[in-house]
């Protein structure tokens, strides 16, 4: 297979690896309440953790980066950085979009950190440390992922990763869209705070 098909072959490679629902098929598991039920119905950490098992959305959350990685390190083993770049990109919309749940999953945060790990973990630390320094400052989950979202395409280009900067770059802008809703209640300040009660 020639380097250029192998290309769409990482796409979807990508794709699948991303596609996993970790949480929707941790909680069926754990016995829990149908996932897509409750709060904002997405498969994602954030709303595992609305179940009342932290060690669940833990777990989730860990899962989701990891799939993002995978697809990554194996696309790059197989067919070098190009193809993990697509991998990643594969990963991230699957994730966002499942063909096995009717194209409804998660909002992207933990696959997008961990597509930062498989192709350039200190930008992945960038995401971590900028996430932090706003949650611990706002109190926000929402807008720290939003902000660490807009730094990293930032910092990724400034240190002369240019084909990483724009891959992150149309990431970050997918991200804003997931968070849409998310950006509509912080403009009315009706956003949830961390560790606030519902």
């Amino acid at each position: 297979m020639s380097s250029d098909a192998f290309l769409i072959v990482a796409l979807l490679i990508g794709y699948l690896f991303g596609s996993i629902p970790f949480g929707l098929i941790l909680t069926k598991i754990a016995g829990t309440q149908d996932l897509r039920s409750i709060g904002s119905g997405n498969i994602g950490a954030t709303n595992v953790l609305r179940t009342g098992r932290k060690g669940l959305a833990a777990a989730t959350l860990i899962f989701d980066m990891l799939k993002g990685t995978a697809a990554v390190v194996l696309a790059g083993y197989l067919g070098g950085p190009n193809a993990a770049m697509l991998a990643g990109l594969g990963a991230f919309l699957g994730h966002l979009y499942p063909v096995w749940l009717k194209f409804r999953g998660g909002k992207g945060v933990a696959t997008y950190i961990g597509v930062l790990i498989g192709l350039f973990w200190p930008a992945a630390a960038v995401y971590g440390a900028v996430w932090l320094a706003t949650a611990f400052t706002t109190r926000y989950s929402s807008l720290s992922a939003l902000v660490a979202a807009f730094v990293t395409p930032i910092f990724l280009w400034w240190f002369g990763h240019a084909a990483l900067a724009a891959l992150a770059a149309v990431l970050t802008l997918m991200l804003f869209y997931t968070h849409r809703e998310n950006i509509k209640r912080l403009q009315a300040g009706t956003e949830g705070r961390i560790g606030q009660k519902a």
